[in-house]
């Protein structure tokens, strides 16, 4: 047998193993392509897009499920519901990363974002509990038990001055369960995803046509409904954590007067002042869900004011002047529009 024989006998085996270590090194390689899971979760609804090789749907509601069973206050065995029935349990990590983030938006807030707020939101009739005969002594002896500084975490465990406290998380809690879904993803290996939890958003990569993801921020038109949807802005972006907060879907009347669910913390009162929607770009979308109320609370000078010294944040505020409304937004927001 000669040296080129021997040669091309080599070669072929050479090839044959190559050819083997693929086959079992990367068994039923499927190709990628994007879905698209729909559902209700947390008394809203969730839409998430995402490029994978397979159907991720049951993790997903897994995950969601884990997390409602943490702050979800319509769930009576969640941790943040015991917590508010009296009991102690142990907190988990989705309760922990909530109540820091809480507090250091508090902190940034002057108080004016504090998941205390709970009995205040209750007796307005936008909590979980029925609505009470709002008076000014009811808001008095309410406010007694609301106050972020009154609360403490300590050895996995919710330590309160006063018994009566009850937390809300509402005000966050979507935009940490984004949070939650987009690391789930990416953990999977997605590149490309948009998750959209009751308007809060994460996105990453690019959609199924290769272009950025596309997200609008809706026009504040009184609609309690939903059914309207017109779309004041729309953002291109490759990589995004937003939420946005308004006044214009939850309220009612009573004698006369406009009563927003949007409640002062600081007062006991729901706010009064010209700002319709605050959405507020952050690093994570927990911390803009946070802001985005903090800044419904403040009013539009104060909200702008607060947004503007916060490293890698920006807001878009829309307020009411006369008849019609006007905008003000920080700098690095206008850079993301989409004109």
């Amino acid at each position: 047998m000669n040296k080129e024989k021997i040669y091309r006998g080599s070669f072929a085996l050479l090839m044959i193993g190559v050819a083997v270590f693929f086959l079992f090194a990367y068994p039923d390689k499927k190709e990628l392509r994007y879905f698209r899971n729909e559902g209700h979760i947390f008394g809203t609804y969730y839409n998430i897009r995402y490029e994978a090789e397979e159907d991720l749907q049951e993790k997903i509601v897994a995950r969601l499920n884990e997390f409602d069973s943490s702050l979800s206050t319509f769930n009576p065995q969640s941790v943040i519901s015991l917590i508010n029935q009296g009991q102690d349990p142990a907190t988990d990590k989705y309760f922990e990363q909530m109540y820091r983030m809480a507090n250091y938006v508090s902190e940034l807030s002057d108080g004016a974002f504090d998941i205390t707020v709970a009995p205040l939101v209750n007796a307005w009739g936008f909590g979980f509990k029925n609505k009470e005969q709002v008076t000014p002594e009811l808001i008095e002896d309410l406010l007694l038990t609301v106050g972020y500084e009154n609360i403490t975490l300590e050895k996995h465990h919710l330590l309160k001055q006063n018994p009566n406290t009850m937390l809300d998380a509402s005000a966050i809690a979507k935009g940490q369960a984004c949070d939650v879904i987009a690391e789930l993803l990416s953990d999977e290996g997605c590149d490309n995803y948009l998750v959209d939890i009751g308007g809060e958003v994460v996105l990453q990569g690019v959609n199924d046509s290769g272009s950025p993801w596309r997200v609008g921020i809706t026009k504040p038109q009184d609609d309690p409904t939903g059914a309207t949807s017109e779309l004041q802005e729309v953002i291109a972006s490759t990589s995004l954590c937003m939420a946005t907060s308004g006044n214009y879907r939850q309220f009612y009347y009573e004698n006369g007067l406009r009563r927003s669910h949007t409640i002062d913390p600081r007062t006991g009162y729901p706010v009064e002042h010209s700002l319709l929607s605050a959405t507020v770009v952050a690093p994570t979308c927990m911390q803009a869900d946070a802001l985005a109320t903090a800044c419904m609370v403040l009013g539009t000078l104060p909200a702008l004011d607060m947004i503007e010294k916060i490293d890698n944040t920006e807001c878009y505020l829309i307020y009411a002047v006369a008849d019609s409304t006007a905008v003000v937004t920080t700098a690095g927001m206008a850079k993301l529009l989409a004109r």
